[in-house]
């Protein structure tokens, strides 16, 4: 059949419009941007050289910022500022704090999935947020709370792993510290059982998978400068999105009703969970906190307390056992801290009196965060023109971003083996030795440094201890090469798959 000579002129017509779109966007990319002005960062490219490195995201930064600490991609209406530069992190993050903010353009791609949350808003919303928030995190009553929450779930999480390992069965360590995370954090958080790591609620499977894909397709936007299209005609990427975004935000409004209905219930609630102490607080401005705003507060704590904690278990895990070495050494130290007959009682002596003692377990997780940080990249918006202390101009509007994936792998802020997995960096005689927010950026720093940093590590403890005291750990197959895959968080592309071999008593 003769190919219709119509329908060639056509594709050749789009094709070449295309195209000439696409010139005049470089034209316009670089029309204005002072690029050989040595007073700006140099330039390495246009913000399209994201997309053509997507898949190794982070290694192309990294490449980048090993010849230029400081430097620019062109985007079409402002530059896209990358820095490793640890002066640069704390003016921007601290010293300069007022100038710099979350911005329309985080907010404008973020704001379907994560509305009004803390993680993405500035001013007053995030002052009101930060400030209960930092209240209830101060609490006795919430940190006894959750330590009683993660040490439960990590007697379930041992047995889970005990079955697989006597069946010889294959593990993806990284769902199955999914499913703890977010059966710890909705407990914790908004006192709701989702029973994920015990099979009985695939609507919390659903939910883990929904939220996971929401936030890869929301990173997506970033790179993809057809998604506002793609969105306004409901195709491609964006319409798999927003079916995501709809159900997640249906999952989390039937959480917030079947709180109000057991608050009305219980005259005398303990108020241990988040959001039962938000509720409270919602009462006295009922119009400012509405159901739509604690939606937002909620989904943020799900992405601080499931993805943060799993995705830096597994990177951890997948270190110890790429560094046995390492992994042995750290059960020696819990051997001689812990004691317990059973899994109830040796997870119950695991306190914070015990993690006092374990100095190189605190290294290797801080050490795990250094190379693998649960946030890879992050940034805020230049708010008005600025000069960056390594001497760089910023002009307003510009987005300046700090890799904290590429800022661990830099010989120049921690030697010639950064790159090299070493617990020891951070010990002085035996004993941790904190290094400064600015430099070791995997929690932030500044006014708005990560409220549940010991929160979490609490978590990660719990779970590695009891993980490492009762089980050895292996790769599954040595061979397959472990990546990331590019999104807010660093998650372990395709998940990561080990053999776990009981431990004698």
């Amino acid at each position: 059949m003769e190919f219709p000579y119509a329908i060639f002129t056509f594709l050749a017509t789009v094709l070449l419009l295309l195209l000439v779109c696409f010139l005049a966007l470089q034209v316009k990319f670089v029309t204005g941007k002072s690029i050989k002005d040595t007073k700006y960062p140099p330039v390495a490219g246009t913000v399209l050289g994201l997309l053509f490195n997507f898949n190794t995201l982070f290694e192309y930064l990294t490449e980048v910022a090993e010849k230029h600490p400081t430097f620019r991609l062109l985007a079409q209406d402002q530059s896209e500022i990358f820095t490793t530069d640890a002066r640069n992190v704390e003016h921007i993050l601290k010293s300069s704090f007022d100038k710099y903010t979350k911005g329309q353009y985080l907010q404008e791609k973020t704001k379907d999935l994560f509305g009004q949350g803390i993680f993405v808003v500035d001013g007053v919303n995030w002052r009101q947020q930060r400030k209960l928030a930092s209240f209830e995190f101060s609490t006795r009553i919430l940190r006894d709370f959750s330590c009683n929450i993660f040490r439960k779930n990590a007697v379930k999480l041992i047995r889970n792993v005990s079955q697989l390992s006597m069946a010889n069965d294959i593990i993806d360590i990284q769902e199955m510290l999914m499913k703890y995370s977010l059966d710890s954090i909705f407990k914790v958080g908004f006192g709701a059982d989702l029973n994920c790591m015990e099979g009985s609620n695939s609507v919390g499977s659903t939910f883990i998978k929904a939220f996971d894909d929401a936030t890869s397709l929301v990173y997506w936007r970033y790179i993809d400068p057809t998604w506002k299209v793609q969105r306004l005609l409901s195709i491609g990427f964006e319409a798999s999105l927003a079916k995501n975004v709809k159900f997640v935000h249906k999952f989390v409004q039937e959480v917030i009703t079947k709180k109000k209905e057991q608050m009305e219930m219980q005259q005398n609630n303990d108020k241990e969970d988040i959001l039962s102490r938000f509720l409270i607080e919602s009462k006295k401005d009922p119009d400012k906190m509405n159901d739509q705003y604690l939606q937002d507060i909620i989904l943020s704590f799900v992405l601080a307390g499931k993805d943060t904690t799993a995705n830096t278990l597994s990177w951890f895990f997948y270190l110890l056992c790429k560094n046995p070495q390492v992994q042995e050494r750290i059960v020696q130290e819990i051997r001689e801290t812990i004691q317990g007959n059973s899994i109830d009682e040796f997870l119950e002596n695991v306190t914070d009196e015990a993690f006092e003692k374990m100095h190189y377990l605190h290294a290797a997780l801080s050490e795990t965060l250094r190379l693998y940080p649960a946030v890879p990249l992050d940034g805020r918006c230049a708010e008005a023109d600025d000069i960056l202390p390594d001497g760089y101009k910023v002009k307003k509007g510009d987005n300046v971003y700090y890799i904290a994936y590429a800022m661990g792998r830099m010989a120049n802020i921690w030697g010639d083996d950064a790159k090299d997995f070493k617990p020891e960096r951070w010990l002085n005689n035996g004993s941790f030795q904190p290094e400064s927010p600015f430099k070791f950026i995997a929690f932030h720093a500044g006014p708005r440094i990560c409220l549940g940093k010991d929160f979490a590590y609490r978590q990660m403890k719990i779970v590695s201890i009891g993980l490492l005291r009762y089980f050895r750990f292996k790769l599954a197959d040595e061979k397959r090469a472990v990546m990331y895959q590019p999104m807010f968080t660093l998650h372990v592309k395709g998940g990561l798959h080990l053999l776990a071999i009981s431990r004698p008593d």
